[in-house]
């Protein structure tokens, strides 16, 4: 089945590469460092360094490695890191999060996952140990580690009911991966149970890594400032909207008439801030773009504020007064909620949350995040929490000590770790 798999991602890779340039069209990030893709790579520096090696597919994985990769540089100060991930924003990311560790964070996109590409990217780099970041079990990549000796393990790892049922139809291709991994660390009891099944060996519960994420003091600095700037309005902030999403979202808004309130609105991909300025100009409403604003957040007479910027999240959070988590309007799985609890944020929440179904369910049952059917419930959940401070102050306190007993999945991690290292080194002789 590996063989067929592999076949069809050569017989794909024209398609593949015409994707990748296109996208590039947007988003030039897709257009640079192609080569990595396929297995090619610049020369390593003299002597090669000794690489822990961390795969973050995107931006929201990048930033929950931020805790572990810190606490690993600290842990093993004789090791570098190697970051990877595959879209042009997660690697953006990594450059802003890692920058300040200068050459012990190097970067490079992952190549696509046939044997060759992944045989060529292990024996470049020679790495110690792999960390792969919640979800990404490739085949013939976890089959190329074992070739090399490379221990694997699957961290913040989760796994829903409906990937569970998908996997299954592919169980032939991705339960030998599943069962090659040497250790998982699940993000809950849940999602234990589900990656067993699934044919994980050795599973233990971590918790999740983005609670262990600290939102950065000049973000935080910078969102209370704009808080200021605002002055009396109230601030509703939709983080992390998806395709559709927003649309739903303005047309509940209009429905509203004339608001006192700033609407805040940040897409998930940088691709379609364009797409969404025009949506909010095409409803007739007054728009303000981040991306315009050279330091102050001015918002006298404009309705909607759209968040253009990148790397802004915690400022954003800080910013508002309570916040509704995209992805979850229509059936995309939802989006992270730990962020704004870690800004002691109420948080509105839709229908669809099945990529963090057990996160969510815990919030609600604490009542520090409400659920809703839609974007016309959506707007009424958020004006009884607007008019009543003092509610919504006591929810926001609950939702920063949440946030605070959930911590503590990187040292979690970094313990099942260490047999991984001893492994290896005796597998060296070092």
């Amino acid at each position: 089945m590996r063989l067929l798999y592999s076949a069809l991602w050569w017989f794909a890779m024209p398609l593949v590469l015409l994707r990748l340039w296109r996208r590039g069209r947007k988003e030039p990030g897709y257009r640079q460092h192609i080569g990595e893709r396929l297995g090619f790579y610049s020369r390593l520096p003299d002597p090669v360094p000794r690489f822990i090696w961390v795969h973050a597919v995107s931006v929201g994985e990048t930033r929950a490695a931020e805790p572990l990769i810190d606490a690993l540089l600290r842990e093993y100060p004789q090791h570098s890191i190697l970051l990877t991930c595959m879209t042009a924003t997660g690697r953006a990311t990594g450059a802003q999060l890692f920058g300040r560790h200068g050459t012990r964070v190097a970067q490079s996109f992952l190549p696509y996952d046939t044997g060759f590409m992944c045989a060529r990217f292990m024996r470049h780099f020679r790495p110690d140990v792999c960390v792969l970041m919640e979800t990404e079990v490739w085949p013939n990549l976890v089959a190329q580690c074992k070739r090399y000796g490379v221990p694997v393990l699957l961290a913040n790892a989760r796994l829903s009911e409906r990937s569970l049922r998908r996997g299954k139809r592919f169980a032939s291709l991705l339960r030998p991966a599943a069962e090659a991994i040497d250790i998982v660390g699940a993000q809950s009891e849940a999602d234990a149970a589900r990656l067993r099944e699934f044919g994980a060996r050795h599973v233990e519960v971590t918790g999740s890594l983005k609670f262990d994420v600290k939102p950065p003091d000049n973000m935080v600095e910078r969102g209370l400032a704009w808080k200021r700037e605002i002055g009396a309005r109230k601030v509703l902030l939709f983080a992390s909207t998806r395709e559709g999403e927003e649309q739903l979202i303005l047309d509940a808004l209009v429905q509203q008439g004339k608001v006192e309130w700033l609407t805040v609105i940040v897409p998930r991909h940088p691709q379609r801030f364009d797409e969404v300025a025009e949506m909010i100009y095409a409803q007739g409403l007054s728009l303000g773009r981040r991306s315009e604003l050279k330091g102050d957040f001015l918002v006298e007479g404009v309705d909607v504020m759209l968040g253009d910027s990148m790397g802004e999240m915690f400022a954003y959070y800080a910013a508002c007064d309570v916040a509704f988590i995209g992805g979850s309007l229509l059936p995309l799985g939802g989006q992270n909620l730990i962020e704004a609890f870690a800004l002691g944020k109420p948080v509105l929440i839709g229908p669809h949350t099945f990529n963090f179904q057990a996160i969510t369910n815990s919030a609600i049952k604490k009542g520090i995040a409400v659920r809703v059917a839609d974007a016309p419930e959506l707007m009424q959940a958020w004006g009884r929490l607007q008019a009543d401070d003092a509610a919504r102050i006591e929810l926001g306190i609950a939702a920063l000590a949440f946030a605070h007993e959930q911590q503590g999945a990187t040292s979690r991690t970094i313990e099942l770790l260490m047999p991984l290292f001893e492994r290896r080194a005796g597998a060296r002789g070092t």
